[in-house]
């Protein structure tokens, strides 16, 4: 049986074009250091504890605890799905071909606009680092400190343009130095507060039960930051197409990530908890993790883990970008967008376009973020929105997965677990937390976390007539050493012969072999 992936629209009938990405420019090893990147630790750590402390409390490491479960089963999903389908455009794809091409269209939405959200809610914490770096008494000066997060952001955009070979460097250096700054803070932070004297209280294993999320509303609001925490992961599926092995490696590499960057969450907002007091937290809710290094290791501390945080921002800015401009050629390359978004550099092999359309919209988004408040006002709003988007579209894959697979679930145990229940616990969990929290939600949250989905609609209906190879039902074919029996239904079309075919909502659309 022959595996295919994902057919792709030919750019011009006449004078085929032919455009691709770098295959093999990231390594196994490089693909996990892009899972890890892509949740940021010490950026989530920094931006979101004060926040998820401010909901939870000290039910703050259950949160991230019972968040992480569920996260753990989409990452299963994600990774089943890949060795089914290499594909850039990961759940945009997947989805379509497992549930409904609308559904695919509008994952694949969700995921570049949260993804540019993003931009300003990372180039923030970028920009108010350096600030602190040099001048800490302009941490509140917005202009300044957007300004100073747009130019980092240009620089990973200039990486990002420039090869997968340049960003997979720069993330080797950021992130290496990031998690080892972060791993001896951790052991420094345990060893401190079982030997020394804390304003916080002392650790309780009731930290990782429900005891502190029982208040109303409590654990939803405490689920959907949880899941801004993880979020970033899956940038090594949606680099599967560059990934050597990719059908294999970009999956392992985005579970793998999960479970890493789990540890340094828990352990980093149990030590908050024990050495800061709520006071404490709350008053610098900005920069949280400077205040701890301070504590934790007196005079130099606090400027290292900024040192952290600045490389783990920057890095992070740099694999949200790779996850939206691969998510955009994709829809380029199947016409459901402009297909110009579908070309790439002849010599870098990057998405051309869709990288410099998204570094003009987020430096556009910098400068109107200048009138929206304060830097925590636009952070709390946006985390809370982009929690919103992130549970739509792993909703939608780990339900996904569970109907691609559904023939082979109960041929093992484990198949069984992976595969179908987990991913499926994972995918209700997130769909609880999305449909429970919509009431709860401040109206801009909601305005900008479902309301921005909904547009999607808009170039649903636009482009739905040139994208007849996309919104043609394509069911996955299952791994052959998952699934020996190739489904009847395959489609063996060419992207030629769909091209030629009459609109799939009008016609019945007949396989080769019927023919």
């Amino acid at each position: 049986m022959t595996r295919i992936g994902s057919p792709v629209a030919p750019d011009d009938q006449s004078t085929p074009e032919r455009h691709d990405l770098q295959a093999g420019g990231v390594s196994a090893a490089g693909s996990i250091v892009m899972a890890v990147a892509g949740s940021a630790p010490a950026y989530s750590i920094a931006a979101t504890t004060a926040t998820l402390v401010g909901v939870a409390g000290l039910g703050a490491p259950a949160a991230l605890l019972w968040c992480g479960i569920p996260m753990l089963g989409i990452a299963w999903a994600f990774l089943y799905l890949g060795r089914a389908d290499v594909n850039a455009g990961a759940a945009y794809s997947w989805v379509a071909r497992a549930l409904h091409p609308a559904l695919g269209f509008l994952s694949g939405w969700a995921l570049v606009i949260s993804a540019t959200i993003f931009m300003v809610a990372g180039a923030l914490p970028a920009g108010a680092m350096t600030v602190s770096l040099f001048d800490p008494s302009q941490a509140d000066n917005v202009p300044l400190i957007t300004s100073v997060g747009a130019v980092w952001f240009v620089i990973m955009a200039a990486c990002v343009y420039f090869g997968v070979h340049v960003t997979a460097r720069a993330q080797w250096i950021m992130s290496v130095i990031e998690v080892a700054i972060l791993v001896l803070f951790a052991g420094l932070a345990l060893f401190r507060a079982a030997t020394t004297e804390h304003d916080g209280p002392d650790f309780s294993w009731e930290w990782l039960g429900f005891t502190h999320l029982a208040g109303p509303g409590v654990f939803v609001a405490a689920a959907l930051i949880a899941a801004f925490y993880y979020w970033g992961w899956d940038v090594s599926s949606n680099l599967n197409e560059e990934t050597k092995d990719g059908h294999k490696s970009a999956g392992s590499a985005g579970l793998i990530g999960v479970g890493i960057v789990f540890v340094l969450f828990e352990v980093f907002t149990i030590a908050t908890l024990i050495m800061l007091s709520q006071e404490q937290i709350e008053a610098n809710s900005a920069n949280i993790l400077s205040v701890l290094g301070d504590i934790i290791w007196p005079g130099i501390g606090g400027k290292i883990l900024i040192v952290a945080v600045a490389l783990s921002t920057i890095a992070t800015l740099e694999t949200t970008l790779i996850q939206v401009t691969r998510t955009l050629f994709a829809m380029g390359r199947d016409h459901t967008l402009p297909k110009v978004f579908g070309r790439v550099h002849p010599r870098w092999k990057t998405p051309t376009f869709a990288t410099l359309v998204i570094l003009g919209v987020s430096l556009v988004l910098f400068v109107g973020s200048n009138f929206l408040g304060s830097v925590a006002d636009i952070m709390s709003n946006a985390i809370s929105s982009i929690g919103l988007q992130i549970a739509f579209y792993y909703t939608l894959a780990g339900v996904a997965v569970v109907v691609a697979y559904r023939r082979v679930l109960f041929q093992s145990v484990g198949k069984f677990l992976l595969i179908g229940l987990w991913p499926a616990a994972g995918a209700v969990f997130m769909a609880w937390a999305f449909i429970v929290s919509i009431p709860q939600n401040d109206p801009i949250v909601n305005w900008l976390g479902i309301g921005l989905i909904v547009l999607g609609v808009v170039p649903l209906a636009l482009f739905y007539r040139k994208a007849k190879v996309y919104y043609s039902r394509r069911p996955l074919e299952l791994p052959p050493e998952l699934d020996k029996k190739a489904p009847a239904d395959v489609d063996l079309r060419s992207p030629e012969q769909v091209e030629t075919l009459p609109d799939p909502n009008t016609s019945v659309i007949t396989t080769v072999d019927e023919k």
